[in-house]
């Protein structure tokens, strides 16, 4: 083997292993997470006290999506809402919390394209393509947010798969738990490293420093995955779109675990959508297949939550899962709801190569003036 061979397997070795340790990292974090606002809120309880602003699920999810477009990344505020839930906050404040995720993470691919706005061609392929997510996920929550407060649909069925897996039914998975011996000591490090400070401020410096580590962690392990499988995720990508909604859908979430970020995988599009490569409608299952694997960040965040909690931090992302997938299958499903996200973001488009201001406008006003002026106002 070749001097320049080695020097490449050692380079490989060494951004696995930090892929690896970063990954127990984001489980520690939301460990640390979890314990911190227990100690914090005082159990259930008080978490329903400190979130009493939110138990308006539109404020929920307006918080939701405007945390996500400020750190942009949904992985990020899910794993957090992963933690909070184990730390008592209540389902009902969660759940719109996680659709407002879905939404606000959208803004990544939207500010990409408006890096073709010198090009009026290019910037209207890449603006419909890139908003075609944001409608899209407007539209799921549209639908599924008003089912969610009216029959609780997505908390039972996500309840009794979580059930399944770490209740007291005999297919549990309880008892081979084995990420809590791994992650409790880390934890308990933490911890003692803010020992020092009196009361609740211990479980306060434990949420700061586990966002924190989250935040971290999540946006490196994105990094190192798309340095060791970007290139591959490429090829999946150019294969897979023009082949067909099913082989789009799959690839979009394949390519989406890959690299651990779903912005990621739908900025990966724009660029192609904008040099008239592929077009919006093909471009469309693709990012559908994005939203669903970007959920796999907050199963993984959930296997660190052990003890009582751990059920129904599954909960919530499974909750996440079943959004997304039951959203793609009923609006993609069905081809008069299938056209209307395509329709509104080739409209928005053409306003937005006629007036570049409102693209602009679009973005701010969707993303962080809307979401901020409807929670004052509902507040």
């Amino acid at each position: 083997m070749s001097e320049q061979n080695q020097t490449s397997l050692f380079a490989k070795i060494l951004n696995w292993t930090a892929i690896a340790l970063l990954v127990y990292l984001v489980l520690v974090a939301v460990g640390t997470v979890s314990g911190g606002f227990k100690l914090a809120s005082g159990g259930t309880e008080g978490a329903k006290e400190i979130f009493a602003f939110a138990t308006n699920p539109f404020v929920a999810l307006m918080l939701g999506a405007f945390a996500t477009a400020l750190v942009q990344s949904s992985s990020t505020v899910t794993s957090v809402i992963v933690g909070l839930v184990a730390g008592g906050l209540p389902l009902g404040i969660a759940i719109p919390m996680i659709m407002g995720a879905n939404i606000g993470t959208t803004i990544t691919n939207t500010l990409v394209s408006i890096g073709h706005i010198r090009d009026k061609e290019e910037f209207q392929r890449a603006f419909a393509a890139s908003t075609v997510h944001d409608f899209f996920n407007l539209f799921a929550v549209a639908i599924f947010l008003p089912l969610e407060i009216m029959f609780g649909l997505l908390e039972k069925f996500s309840a009794a798969l979580s059930h399944l897996f770490v209740g007291d039914a005999d297919l549990s998975l309880k008892s081979y738990n084995f990420i809590k011996p791994l992650v409790k000591p880390a934890v308990g490090l933490v911890k003692d490293a803010v020992s020092f400070l009196d009361g609740k401020a211990v479980g306060v410096a434990m949420v700061v420093i586990g966002i924190a580590m989250i935040l971290f962690a999540v946006t490196t392990l994105g990094k190192l995955l798309k340095k060791a499988l970007v290139g591959r995720a490429k090829e999946l990508l150019h294969s897979a779109i023009g082949r067909g909604p099913v082989a789009g859908i799959s690839s979009g979430a394949v390519v989406t675990v890959m690299v651990q970020s779903s912005s990621t995988t739908t900025s990966l599009m724009i660029p192609l959508a904008g040099s008239g490569v592929f077009n919006t409608r093909q471009i469309y299952p693709f990012t559908l297949g994005a939203n669903i694997g970007t959920t796999i960040t907050a199963l993984l965040a959930a296997t660190s939550i052990t003890g009582p909690n751990a059920e129904v931090a599954l909960t919530i992302a499974l909750v996440h899962v079943m959004f997304n997938v039951f959203a793609v299958a009923l609006i993609y499903g069905l081809p008069l709801l299938r056209e209307i996200p395509l329709q509104l973001a080739e409209k928005l488009a053409r306003i937005g190569t006629r007036n570049k201001s409102a693209a602009f406008g679009y973005v701010l006003g969707s993303f962080f003036v809307l979401p901020g002026l409807l929670m004052l106002a509902i507040k």
